[in-house]
């Protein structure tokens, strides 16, 4: 299993169904593409704009001609799943770019994505390619409860807000499956581990909760992880509202010990093990952005209450 490379996902009852690793941040098994090889064929999220040509090439290895992919389909707007949006735009004539409503602006004019982007990430901004904006006429506004028609297969649609305001989820029924965006988390597949994602600035851990509960509530056999690749749904999806939920507990005693944001993220970046999944440089980061985006949320609930 490589970088660049294309797997058949034969999980559960799934078919016509294929994901790329595209080698996001330069590590293997954490960001996937997938392609529906329905009637009318559509792309699930983009990756962050490198190796883009790599999902071209993947559909000639399908032998799905570029001007018959009917759909391009980023399940939210941050640039790890819609970073490629633009650049695939380009190169398939025919396709439309569907996303939720509230970020539908934001594929238009990524300047402001863009600038939280690098806000976010800090210096992994070097493995992104700077977005390509998508022709408004190109873009369908998703919401809630629409239907994506590709002839054998359908896409649902549901709203699910806690990873971040604009993400949906999609739920293929003849695959009973559901192409989670980061509502479920991130799965690394050497280590059968589900983990966190809790980045600034909307994370919000009730809401992540409940979009949690709305997976279960389709019953999809598979899970197709943005982050990373299919895997039967067994228990996952409470183990991770449990990991999620000691996460923000942990987070918030080191903030009430510690009294330092920064002291909060040190201790993390200290404590972690992250580095024996993805190398230290991307444990790094990924500590880093998910404590921050819990503070942030811990940050709220205090303005607020």
């Amino acid at each position: 299993m490589g970088i660049g490379d294309v797997y058949e996902v034969t999980t559960g009852n799934c078919s016509d169904l294929y994901y790329l690793d595209t080698g996001m941040y330069d590590t293997p098994q954490y960001g996937a593409v997938y392609i529906l090889d329905a009637d009318n064929p559509a792309i699930i999220d983009t990756g962050i704009g490198t190796r883009y040509e790599n999902i071209l090439d993947a559909l000639a290895e399908l032998d799905i001609a570029r001007e018959d992919v009917e759909y391009i389909l980023p399940t939210h707007v941050h640039l790890d799943h819609a970073g490629g949006a633009g650049y695939l735009a380009a190169e398939l004539p025919n396709a439309t770019v569907g996303i939720h409503k509230i970020g539908a602006r934001h594929l238009v004019d990524p300047s402001r994505l863009v600038k939280g982007t690098k806000m976010a990430v800090g210096d992994a901004w070097e493995f992104y390619a700077e977005p390509k904006p998508v022709p408004e006429d190109r873009i369908r506004e998703l919401t809630d409860g629409d239907v994506i028609d590709l002839g054998n297969h359908t896409l649902g649609v549901h709203h699910a807000p806690g990873h971040a305001p604009h993400q949906v989820i999609f739920h293929d029924p003849r695959n009973d499956a559901v192409f989670t965006a980061d509502a479920a988390g991130i799965y690394h597949q050497d280590a059968d581990r589900v983990l966190v994602t809790s980045p600034p600035p909307n994370f919000d851990l009730a809401q992540c909760l409940t979009d949690v509960k709305l997976i279960d509530a389709l019953q999809p056999s598979t899970l197709l992880y943005a982050h990373f690749g299919p895997k039967e749904t067994g228990e996952r999806l409470q183990t991770y509202a449990n990991v999620l939920t000691e996460w923000v507990d942990e987070i918030a005693a080191a903030k009430a010990d510690l009294g330092d944001d920064e002291a909060v993220v040190d201790h993390f970046l200290e404590t972690t093990d992250l580095d024996e999944l993805w190398g230290e440089r991307k444990a790094r980061d990924e500590i880093r952005m998910n404590t921050s985006g819990v503070l942030l949320a811990l940050a709220r609930e205090q303005e607020t209450a």
